[in-house]
């Protein structure tokens, strides 16, 4: 584990091209994730995520997906899940705790018992951003709810039984997402809410979590830091770490979100810079891949402990 790289890279297709095969090899990424293009049936997943660990020679090298249920579903070849959105299961558990508990964990039960049979061991879930009015749809109903105290429940047991089925959990988008108005993906979502507002609501739901993994949001919260996206900000990682109470790996949204406005690059370095312990690129780009790979650094010795304990939770 010590010679790999501070990186996750996305690939291309449903198997390993003999350059993807030869950048794994050269660049030794950290882990690797999957989306709806890499994923056909199980078969086909399980030979591909198991192509991936041969070449590291490790049965447990982290395989991320993003499969939250509703419309970021990403297993929509083999089941769907469409009607089961994180909304859905906020709305139960206000109405009827008992059906939630049930319904829920059995839902991430069978999540998990899917994600083993395709060789992923990290889902990039429970998104804890609020659900807020006005706010670009991006979010959504991808949200358990805009109350910051049922959003941190619903993602204290989410992780818990994804834990227990041995999966590994990315909260996101870390430290809230709720209030942008612009999708990151094409925006730089700019925030104007002062920290005091944010530490009682957005920030509330991530705290304390007991997640392997975060996500980072490429937010600007313009009180905090007026320059640097979340992603990008000394001083927002710091609340991070300080405020919100997360020690585990910080994992970088997609560095290839028009959010943030240098070169992949100056993004990557970046990255590192203000803290971040892992840089992600999903898109599959080969030639973006290496700039991504060149520019991070090997993995440290907090990224192999966090990451040995990781390893511990799987079976």
């Amino acid at each position: 584990m010590n010679n790999r790289r501070s990186f996750i890279t996305g690939i291309k297709s449903t198997k390993l091209s003999d350059k993807e095969k030869s950048f794994l090899k050269k660049y030794k990424p950290w882990g690797v994730i999957l989306f709806t293009r890499n994923i056909k049936n199980i078969k086909q997943t399980y030979n591909l995520t198991s192509s991936i660990r041969k070449i590291f020679n490790d049965k447990k090298y982290p395989i991320l997906v993003d499969q939250e249920g509703g419309r970021v579903n990403r297993l929509e070849n083999i089941i769907s899940f469409e009607n089961l959105t994180s909304e859905f299961f906020g709305n139960e558990f206000i109405k009827n705790y008992k059906r939630f508990n049930f319904f829920y964990k059995l839902f991430i039960d069978k999540t998990s018992y899917l994600l083993k049979l395709i060789g992923v061991n990290i889902n990039t879930s429970p998104v804890l951003d609020l659900r807020s009015k006005g706010a670009s749809n991006v979010i959504g109903n991808r949200s358990f709810s805009n109350d910051p105290k049922i959003v941190s429940n619903i993602g204290n047991y989410c992780i818990q039984c994804y834990h227990e089925n041995g999966i590994g959990t990315v909260i996101k988008h870390i430290p809230g997402h709720g209030l942008a108005r612009v999708d990151s993906h094409h925006f730089t979502p700019i925030i104007n809410k002062k920290q005091s507002f944010l530490e009682k609501n957005d920030f509330l739901a991530f705290k304390n979590k007991k997640s392997f993994f975060a996500m980072t949001a490429h937010i600007l919260f313009k009180k905090i830091d007026n320059k640097n996206t979340v992603t990008h900000s000394k001083k927002l990682i710091k609340l991070i770490r300080n405020k919100i109470g997360f020690k585990n790996i910080l994992i970088s949204d997609d560095l290839s979100m028009k959010s943030l406005k240098g070169t992949l690059k100056e993004n990557t370095i970046k990255t590192f810079n203000a803290g971040c312990n892992i840089a992600l690129h999903c898109n599959g780009n080969l030639k973006e891949m290496e700039i991504v790979g060149k520019n991070s650094p090997l993995i440290n010795k907090f990224i192999f402990k966090k990451t040995s304990e990781f390893y511990k939770i799987l079976s």
